[in-house]
């Protein structure tokens, strides 16, 4: 399977069943041999440019539609599951690996399952306490939820398309979002929106009876405004969004539960964010993100993770990572359109410059990387404080990190100045030091799983160990 070349046989078969077509109708159709199209939807040959501009006239099709994020997704998380020593017998080839992301996804997330559900029982196994019976190999809510917003590409058509149907009946980002929001749910709804006590450190509070929205007095402009959307959602966009959570098929009501929440908040940003006004003002401002953010009023924060969502099919943005790291370096928020996917388990690579972040409040650091597979990223950094009270109150801290591969660099006001195409100028960067395949990083805090370790008597370097 040689690098460039598209393979998406499955993609092709879909298209062509949402068509209901038969291969020899589908294959005249875009002027090509039925043996050429099976040859195509079994990845046995790839498309060709040809084909791809036949099925755009004739289908309209968008070319970024038959993207390969998702099977970078999987191959990605199949390449670190397979990892794990227990399928130290078996080492499929990166080819092998496609074949199956490309032919058999289903098979593929079946397989993530049951690995995920190996760990879980190993350690709760490796920490047994003598409650044996409460072993449970089921994923956490949130990371049931998680994987699922993973697997839709982190972008949710029928409420992003409501969202901007508001947004566009509140005139906004032309109004002020906070007076706009708050005149619609007396309007509409009959609901007051007051402060709560000074004391009382809830961010939002809905008093059903007396049809009160209480919002802490404290709280930024940006987030007041996402506040208020999501209370929208929730008066409005229940049943859309219980049909989307149905259909996600939950193993529990936790999870259930844990993914409506994120469904409201989901089309919060799609209204305070609408997408084709943020996707027009984000290339004009060349994703400067405080310009956006003052053009939206809204925070870093929210113009960050909109932007890993600008995947709408044919209205695409710069394929972006987005992740939230606090000072421990756990990843609380993460996603990924482009290349780059974080490890499931374990912590991110040290030598990421989201670490560094907290080393400089306020400012944003900049970095190129390169990670093993030789792919090269633009990485955008800066520390943040959660905060919304006086002196003595907690002030959460964490680190957001966006990026995108470096051919995309130019469309992002931060790669001014930089040498994108010196080789010198990328500095190595992993997934995860579980899986990572470097054998000279200084920062290894664990050797990688299925490597062989050499240990000197007489010798000792900055690691304890050699890989071998």
């Amino acid at each position: 399977m040689s690098a460039g070349k598209l393979y998406v046989g499955r993609r092709i078969r879909e298209i062509r069943e949402a068509a209901k077509l038969t291969q020899a109708s589908f294959a005249e159709r875009i002027g090509i041999s039925t043996s050429y199209l099976n040859q195509i939807e079994n990845n046995q040959r790839p498309v060709s440019a040809s084909v791809l501009v036949s099925l755009a006239e004739r289908f309209g099709i968008d070319f970024s539609s038959i993207s390969m994020n998702d099977s970078d997704r999987l191959v990605s998380m199949l390449t670190e599951a397979l990892a794990d020593p227990v399928f130290a017998a078996q080492s499929p080839s990166a080819q092998e690996l496609k074949l199956i992301v490309q032919n058999a996804p289903v098979f593929a997330q079946a397989l993530l399952s049951c690995h995920q559900a190996y760990r879980r029982n190993s350690e709760q196994l490796a920490s047994l306490d003598g409650h044996i019976h409460n072993l449970s190999p089921e994923p956490t809510a949130y990371e049931e939820v998680r994987d699922f917003f993973h697997f839709v590409g982190n972008y949710i058509h029928d409420l992003d398309l409501a969202g901007e149907r508001l947004a566009k009946k509140l005139d906004l980002p032309n109004s002020d979002a906070n007076a706009a929001l708050a005149k619609y749910l007396e309007s509409k709804h009959g609901l007051q929106v007051r402060r709560t006590a000074s004391d009382e450190p809830t961010l939002r509070r809905f008093d059903a009876n007396s049809r009160t929205l209480y919002l802490n007095p404290y709280l930024p402009a940006a987030t007041r405004s996402f506040q208020m959307a999501f209370q929208v959602a929730t008066l409005e966009q229940e049943a859309r969004i219980e049909a989307i959570a149905k259909r996600a098929d939950f193993r529990t009501i936790d999870a259930h539960e844990v993914c409506k929440a994120g469904l409201r908040n989901y089309f919060a940003g799609a209204t305070i964010l609408p997408y084709q006004s943020f996707l027009t003002t984000a290339k004009q401002l060349r994703h400067d993100l405080a310009l956006i953010a003052t053009r939206f009023g809204a925070s870093l924060e929210q113009v960050a993770h909109r932007l890993s969502t600008l995947q709408r099919p044919g209205l695409k943005g710069v394929p972006v990572f987005f992740a939230r790291v606090d000072r421990a370096g756990n990843i609380t928020k993460r996603h990924s359109a482009a290349k780059l996917q974080f490890a499931r388990y374990g912590a991110a690579c040290p030598l990421w410059n989201v670490h560094q972040a907290f080393e400089a409040p306020g400012r944003i650091i900049r970095q190129l990387a390169q990670t093993p597979d030789g792919v090269r990223f633009l990485c955008i950094s800066t520390e943040l404080a959660k905060g919304h009270g006086g002196f003595g109150t907690p002030q959460p801290h964490y680190a957001i990190s966006i990026g995108c591969e470096v051919s995309y660099a130019q469309d992002f006001v931060y790669a001014d100045g930089l040498d994108l195409g010196s080789k010198t100028a990328y500095e190595p960067i992993g997934i995860s030091c579980r899986i990572c395949e470097r054998v000279d990083c200084p920062q290894r805090a664990v050797p990688p799983l299925k490597s062989k370790l050499i240990v000197h008597r007489d010798r000792r370097d900055i690691l304890p160990y050699q890989i071998s």
